[in-house]
């Protein structure tokens, strides 16, 4: 969360004439209900076997897309290994610092329900430092990582972005 992922995937849509589906949203729209709710009234179990199958079905299309993940969604279930499997998926990470992160989503956290009830940037900070430890050995995996920490340029992030497409 607060990498950009979703940015970057719009971006890299528009610029190279792609289909962009944002896992998030594709379950949103599937499951008529936020994020937030479906682990409110359905639980984190339902929601990741939801997140494996939506994802699976954005992978098995014949489009020429990008898919902006969820932040969780390579390191449960077999979701990482349906990433692997398919010789036409390219996957990047997109690095930074929990401190970057959380500066950013702290003053967004009226807009992102999972992180709204931290009342300091402390907390937040913490969660998220606990999360990047707990995911880091998913997202290396990737098969390219942009360290967002030394790129803050969005113009060089997409042209990075645009040459792993034409390179793949």
């Amino acid at each position: 969360m607060g990498c950009g992922k979703s940015y970057y995937a719009k971006r890299l849509a528009e610029k190279e004439g792609l289909e962009r589906f944002d896992l998030d949203e594709f379950i949103e729209e599937k499951e008529n209900a936020s994020i937030a709710s479906i682990f409110e009234n359905r639980g984190e179990v339902y929601f990741r076997k939801k997140e494996a199958q939506y994802l699976s079905e954005l992978l098995n299309t014949d489009k020429n897309s990008v898919i902006a993940l969820g932040g969780g969604t390579p390191c449960y279930g077999d979701n990482l290994q349906q990433l692997r499997l398919k010789d036409d998926v390219v996957s990047v990470y997109f690095q930074k610092s929990a401190l970057e992160i959380s500066k950013q989503l702290y003053g967004e956290k009226s807009t992102r329900p999972l992180i709204a009830h931290f009342s300091n940037e402390e907390d937040l900070i913490e969660h998220i430092s606990k999360h990047l430890f707990e995911r880091q050995r998913f997202y290396l995996q990737a098969d390219h990582t942009i360290n967002l920490s030394h790129t803050k340029d969005n113009e060089e992030v997409l042209k990075r972005l645009s040459d792993i497409w034409y390179a793949n």
